[in-house]
């Protein structure tokens, strides 16, 4: 995706801000995705004017059938996009009558993990096990995010890790995750920082302490599972 490209998308989003709550949702899983409104009317079957319509006007209050196919094209859920689980661990919703589990190759566990969002990362703290969630980054075809110096997970240097990112669809009962087993490695060349820091979707969504530490996690493995309902 060219940065001509990125441009637009943020600035579509930054103007969606006024909108409604469904079209900034929409507008925000738009940019995260990397697609524009043609990408997703098209996907959709609507009318990209109708899309912008949608993302920026308080008042728009798209149909059942819109949304369920906007969502569709988004790969998410109408529910997440009217943010009826806002608040709300994911996975409320009954599992389907009639639902598969399928193995994703490495190809496709890659894709999924896309360019950036939030995953969790795990590690052996002085207590123990912790996991936690962080921003994160695809660059160089490995995992990378940010933490303070000193923290918990910035201890775990040289040491295993595994690192997770799923989706959850409440709609459909369907979902899938990805897992990537490797080594936590520091990034301390200045170059590769300043770098990371150009490429780097958003910052730490927590805020606060410096998290100016960059981390990698080395693949060792990668492995992740679809559920699809029928």
């Amino acid at each position: 995706m060219s940065e001509q490209t990125r441009s637009v998308m943020a600035e579509e989003a930054r103007r969606a801000t006024g909108a409604g709550d469904v079209g900034r949702r929409i507008a925000a899983r738009r940019a995260e995705l990397g697609m524009t409104r043609q990408d997703v009317a098209l996907r959709a079957g609507i009318d990209a004017g109708y899309l912008q319509y949608v993302e920026q006007q308080p008042s728009a209050a798209p149909g059942t059938s819109a949304l369920i196919r906007i969502a569709d094209a988004l790969d998410t859920g109408v529910a997440a996009l009217q943010g009826g689980g806002a608040g709300l661990p994911p996975g409320a919703g009954r599992a389907a009558d009639h639902s598969e589990l399928i193995e994703l190759d490495p190809a496709e566990c890659r894709a999924r993990l896309s360019t950036h969002g939030v995953g969790r990362i795990a590690a052996h703290g002085a207590d123990g096990l912790v996991v936690l969630p962080v921003n994160y980054s695809v660059a160089d075809g490995s995992v990378m995010f940010r933490t303070a110096p000193g923290s918990v997970i910035a201890t775990a240097v040289g040491a295993r890790v595994a690192f997770e990112v799923d989706h959850v669809d409440e709609a459909l009962s369907q979902g899938w995750s990805v897992l990537v087993q490797g080594r936590a490695r520091a990034v301390t060349d200045a170059d590769a920082v300043r770098r990371l820091d150009a490429l780097a979707y958003s910052r730490p969504w927590a805020g606060g302490a410096e998290r100016d530490l960059w981390m990698r996690v080395d693949e060792e493995r990668i492995s992740g599972r679809r559920i699809a309902a029928h």
